[in-house]
């Protein structure tokens, strides 16, 4: 694409922000309910460190720069194009990149606004940013500056082990419990002819409304809690509150990016939502904008069908899923059998989960030629190279193929690992929970993430788990271990 010049582009800009004006006026007409949107158009390198980063700002690490190396590859090879990136709040902030065309910015106007209010109605998105709070973009800057004052303090060092640790476990949260969640109870009730403490279930059930435990309970019916009490899948939470050595500030970081994962945790688990709703609303809005230009409307159609096309590049077979094409293709099923009140319904009350399952149908999954497929290996022999991966199409019922489109989202697509134990001098136990968790772990990253837990924890850390042939296994770090 030829480079335009700066008169060029700020031509561009100023026809943009008369469509955007019309277009935010359609959008409110035909029902759509947003908080205020700050649109602002970025070169092209502030765009790609916006969408490696997660953050226009964040706290700094070395993991963020091998990201962008790869992402910006990936981009000169014409293998990934970045049209927006949006970070839901009250306002909004949308950044569009300066050097798409003005169609392909108009479309992208559209599209944010579908973003806008799919993250003001959805329950998940809204539950979280009544956590977390409507300025994230800040939020982050102002830890970022912090980690800064710290590297100063402290060294580059020391704070660069910590967000090792604490980035290498963002996934590893109970986005099902509160973000400013108490402490475990110092004692629980000793049950009748049980020393047990109590399963997770029992331990929500005991706080549902009317039934809080007594903190008169007479001594002699009391037992000092374990730690934990039941097994904890919040990771950042427990090493933050629960490590023995840890400095105030190094709980800071882990805190910090605990309630940046919850920030992120409704992008993650109603992608194919999200991005089919706005998909839907920039193709909708955009059909019926009579006021654009003729060229200016075929040239964002085509952007659209490029955004929402199943397959990538010039294959003509896919073993990803599009999110933006199913998505997209769901939504306007949903509309056109059940109309728009139906649609707002469920864009409020769903996740993908609920989505897939309860809206991926028969007919649908025949128009789109969906599929699973898995892996092998190919064997020596007539019909395969030896150790040539092949591709089978696996005859899967409607039930497993939606459940196969939801694998990757189960646990925030991490490994199920909680914490089973804190003994009493300190060492920690993880357990990977196999038995529902139905995927491997990769040891050798395993052993490394446990070597980053012991630099903060400062004692022996293991994990139970197993390895490739479902043995048990046990990975451990020792108290003393060099860094």
């Amino acid at each position: 694409m030829p480079r335009r010049s700066d008169n060029e582009r700020a031509r561009a800009a100023g026809e943009l922000t008369g469509i955007r004006s019309k277009i935010e006026a359609m959008a409110r007409d035909q029902g759509l309910d947003y908080f205020p949107v700050d649109f602002e158009l970025v070169p092209d390198t502030f765009m790609m460190e916006v969408a490696i980063y997660g953050l226009p700002v964040r706290m700094p690490h070395w993991s963020f720069g091998v990201r962008y190396i790869y992402k910006y590859v990936q981009h000169r090879m014409g293998g990934s194009r970045i049209f927006e990136v949006v970070f839901p709040g009250d306002p909004n902030r949308a950044y569009l990149q300066s050097s798409n065309t003005l169609s392909d910015n108009t479309l992208v106007t559209a599209h944010v606004l579908g973003h806008a209010d799919f993250s003001k109605n959805n329950e998940l998105f809204a539950r979280m940013q009544r956590e977390v709070g409507y300025r994230i973009v800040e939020q982050a800057a102002a830890r970022a500056h912090q980690i800064e004052d710290a590297i100063l303090e402290y060294g580059q060092s020391h704070v660069e082990r910590v967000l090792d640790a604490a980035l290498a476990l963002e996934q590893c949260v109970d986005v099902t419990k509160s973000l400013e969640r108490k402490d475990y109870p110092e004692y629980i009730e000793r049950r009748d002819n049980e020393l047990a403490p109590r399963s997770e279930f029992d331990q929500r059930f005991k706080t549902l409304p009317g039934e809080e435990e007594s903190a008169d309970a007479p001594a002699e019916q009391r037992i000092r809690s374990p730690v934990p009490p039941y097994p904890e899948p919040d990771l950042l939470w427990f090493i933050a509150r629960y490590a023995p050595d840890m400095e105030p500030w190094e709980r800071d970081i882990f805190l910090a990016v605990r309630e940046e994962s919850y920030y992120f945790y409704p992008v993650f688990a109603c992608h194919i939502m999200n991005e089919g709703w706005a998909s839907y609303w920039h193709a909708r809005l955009l059909r019926e904008a009579d006021f654009l230009p003729h060229q200016l409307y075929l040239d964002a159609v085509k952007a659209h069908s490029d955004v929402v096309r199943p397959f990538a590049g010039s294959d003509q077979i896919a073993l990803r899923i599009n999110p933006y094409h199913l998505g997209f293709k769901m939504w306007e099923q949903i509309v056109d059998e059940q109309g728009l009140d139906a649609a707002f319904r469920i864009r409020a009350e769903e996740d993908d989960f609920g989505f897939i399952r309860n809206h991926l149908g028969e007919d649908l999954v025949h128009d789109l030629d969906l599929f699973a497929h898995e892996r092998t290996h190919g064997a020596s022999g007539k019909t395969a190279v030896s150790g040539e991966e092949r591709y089978t199409v696996v005859d899967a019922d409607i039930h497993d193929l939606r459940e196969t489109i939801l694998a990757p989202k189960f646990n925030y697509g991490a490994p199920r690992v909680r914490v089973k134990e804190m003994a009493q001098d300190g060492s920690l136990t993880l357990i990977h929970d196999t038995g529902t968790d139905r995927r491997g772990l990769d040891l050798e990253r395993a052993q490394k993430v446990l070597e980053y837990i012991q630099r903060v924890w400062r004692r022996s850390v293991r994990l139970e788990t197993t390895d490739d042939k479902g043995a048990p296994k046990v990975l451990e770090v020792n108290q003393g271990a060099p860094d």
